[in-house]
């Protein structure tokens, strides 16, 4: 619903609007629902339309609001800012822990490092440090993480070996016309097949897999 860009000619999202198609979505399939809160002022509103608040790459670093969604006691997606050390991604989810909140879920989504070649770097040893010294669940974004559609299932696959919990791919029916994102977007055909090619991996590693 709210899509912070670096662009602020991009498209930013459907805000509102997407919120109500959310709800509608959630009361009629449902389904568990998740989006991105921007600014404390969102948070009341947000946690009783939401299953899950996510906190962007970009608001890592917002100790305010970190600490406004611990307070909302509502399960929060924290993205792993894209300059942070895995050191201040574990600080930042303490924060949102020191109030009360333990449901608190960490995602590696790519740093940016040196290489141009993909739109970050996904860094897939995250995953094994994080769930060495942490006792959170770690899930990981291969779409944001390599900016190509056809990197994803790849590292989706890398992830998920390496120990990840869960995974978050985009996915849109035609992705050259895609609002957002598209180049990093699988057809549900193409995401079909990974959800097939998933399931030896995930038995290699003990592991189920629900989509």
């Amino acid at each position: 619903a709210f899509k912070p860009r670096t662009s602020p000619y991009s498209f930013q999202g459907l805000r509102e609007k997407g919120i109500e198609l959310l709800d509608q979505f959630r009361n009629e399939f449902n389904l568990p629902v998740v989006s991105e809160v921007l600014d404390t002022p969102m948070v009341p509103f947000l946690s009783g339309k939401l299953d899950i608040l996510q906190v962007g790459s970009r608001n890592m670093h917002n100790s305010a609001l970190l600490e406004v969604v611990g307070n909302s006691q509502r399960p929060v997606l924290l993205k792993r800012g894209m300059s942070a050390t895995l050191e201040e991604f574990l600080f930042a989810a303490e924060y949102i822990m020191k109030q009360g909140n333990e449901k608190v879920i960490l995602c590696e989504r790519g740093i940016r490092t040196f290489e141009t070649t993909t739109r970050f770097t996904l860094d897939i040893s995250a995953i094994s440090v994080l769930k060495k010294v942490s006792h959170l669940p770690v899930i990981v974004d291969p779409s944001h993480g390599t900016g190509h559609w056809w990197m994803v299932s790849d590292l989706a696959k890398a992830a998920i070996a390496a120990g990840a919990d869960g995974l978050i791919i985009e996915v849109h029916h035609d992705p050259q016309k895609a609002l957002s994102d598209g180049s990093q977007s699988l057809k549900p055909d193409t995401f079909k097949k990974l959800m097939h090619d998933l399931v030896p991996v995930t038995k290699a590693v003990g592991r189920g897999l629900y989509v």
